[in-house]
């Protein structure tokens, strides 16, 4: 079992800056990657961005590219998301969720993912 808290959301401005931050505990260590999703009223949850726990690769979606950074702190078992220059459209709960099957194929699909976080609401006003 692995347990994700998320923290950080709120509310911001557009152009504005948040950092989520997902700690995680339990079996972390057969974690192959832990990601972020959201899930925008009336939308289905989306990938937002990945990170494989042992290599540190990373894998962004393309609406979030340039503007959000995943980022870990190996210690403390946490999992960040600094988002910059957030837009009206990056409104949504926020996600934490980890996989633990190490195929390259189920990083950005949200049905691959085995464990969530309760979420943490972003909203950007314009």
């Amino acid at each position: 079992q692995v347990q994700l808290v998320e923290s950080g959301g709120g509310l911001v401005q557009a152009g504005g800056s948040l950092r989520l931050s997902c700690a995680a505990s339990g079996r972390t260590f057969s974690s192959y990657a832990m990601g972020w999703f959201r899930q925008a009223p009336g939308k289905e949850r989306e990938f937002v961005a990945t990170m494989t726990w042992n290599v540190g690769s990373t894998y962004y979606a393309d609406s979030v590219k340039g503007r959000f950074t995943i980022s870990r702190d190996n210690a403390k078992n946490t999992v960040y998301l600094q988002m910059n220059n957030l837009k009206p459209e990056d409104t949504a709960v926020y996600y934490c969720a980890v996989v633990l099957v190490r195929l390259a194929s189920a990083l950005k699909d949200p049905n691959r993912y085995d464990y969530w976080g309760q979420g943490t609401q972003v909203t950007v006003s314009s």
